[in-house]
């Protein structure tokens, strides 16, 4: 059987995964990449890789994909790395510079705009020269994944999308999803599985390989914050924000 080809993200958040394709046999069947979330869309939506840990937002360009795992990137409330950083209160926004390397985060803080804020009046800037500063105080920044870490106190306002996308909705939320381009042997698919799980039980384990931070708590936000069972309600939730993204 040729090679799975996989992409996943680079962030701490997908660590766990990474461990457990790592250390289990399955290592020896893929072709792993470690790209940036849209990158890892890209790939999957170019027909470069079979199976990618992909924002969930970009299932609306594949032709076809289907879930492949029982795991997932996800959140019940605050996730403590997806924000949107800015000197004045969302009422009081002028302009919203999106992060280069999303697509469901960005997407998500458009829906929240739209239709939780009504403050869809927004100017919203991609590609800005230099996203993530400006001498403007009524513009603000989305940014996700390690370079949120010890961030929060750097703003005067400070919104984490997780948490605000369940005060809208009363779910959590899913940002990325092991999805297929096409169909994927049931074996395969299984000993997959069991691989992320093995990553996720040895969590404490991979939590001694990381640096210690000062501004940031590692150990809460891979045990505590992140929720990665692909849950009934995370799949409603994922279906409930595609829609809500096909309307903006």
């Amino acid at each position: 059987m040729n090679k799975i080809r996989i992409s996943a993200v680079s962030y701490t958040n997908t660590k766990p995964f990474i461990y457990g394709l790592q250390h289990t046999g399955i290592i020896k069947k893929i072709e792993l990449s470690l790209d940036t979330p849209s990158d890892c869309a890209q790939k999957l939506i170019d027909d470069v890789v079979d199976i990618g840990l992909i924002p969930v937002a970009a299932t609306l360009s594949l032709k076809r994909w289907e879930i492949v795992s029982d795991y997932c990137i996800g959140a019940v409330g605050a996730v403590n790395s997806v924000f949107i950083f800015s000197n004045c209160e969302i009422k009081d926004l002028k302009k919203l510079q999106l992060d280069p390397e999303s697509r469901s985060s960005n997407n998500l803080a458009k829906v929240l705009l739209k239709n939780y804020w009504k403050a869809d009046h927004l100017m919203i800037v991609e590609h800005a020269a230099d996203y993530a500063q400006s001498p403007d105080p009524n513009t603000a920044f989305v940014q996700i994944g390690d370079r949120t870490f010890g961030k929060k106190a750097q703003y005067p306002f400070v919104y984490d999308l997780a948490e605000e996308w369940e005060k809208f909705t009363g779910l959590p939320f899913v940002f990325a999803a092991w999805i297929a381009n096409k169909t994927i042997p049931t074996g395969f698919m299984q000993e997959f599985n069991q691989s992320l799980k093995y990553g996720l039980e040895h969590r404490r384990e991979l939590l001694d390989e990381l640096p210690l931070r000062r501004d940031f708590d590692f150990e809460d936000y891979l045990m505590h914050r992140l929720d990665f069972e692909l849950t009934e309600d995370k799949k409603k939730a994922l279906h409930l924000f595609l829609d809500y993204v096909k309307s903006l």
